[in-house]
């Protein structure tokens, strides 16, 4: 299996291959996503400071929030994902 490395913004990098989901933090059940990784210690800030615009959560129950779009991070997953090795 190839390791898809997706980057997130600020020179921030996830593996393609562990992403679950890639959303948008305005809605109240992501909101409590997010609370409820950071309680857990699964929560990982790459946002430096920005406004969150995007939660990706991945297969190990991690929650990464990156201050891009959710269609941008898609676009890059897409573009990572039709590279051929």
């Amino acid at each position: 299996m190839d390791i898809k490395l997706i980057n997130i913004g600020f020179g921030n990098i996830v593996s393609g291959n562990r992403v679950i989901a890639i959303v948008s933090p305005e809605s109240a059940p992501i909101k409590r996503i997010i609370s409820d990784a950071k309680e857990r210690g699964q929560l990982i800030d790459a946002t430096y400071g920005r406004r969150t615009r995007a939660v990706i959560i991945t297969d190990s129950s991690h929650v990464v929030l990156s201050a891009i779009q959710p269609e941008t991070v898609a676009n890059r997953f897409m573009v990572a994902r039709d590279v051929p090795e």
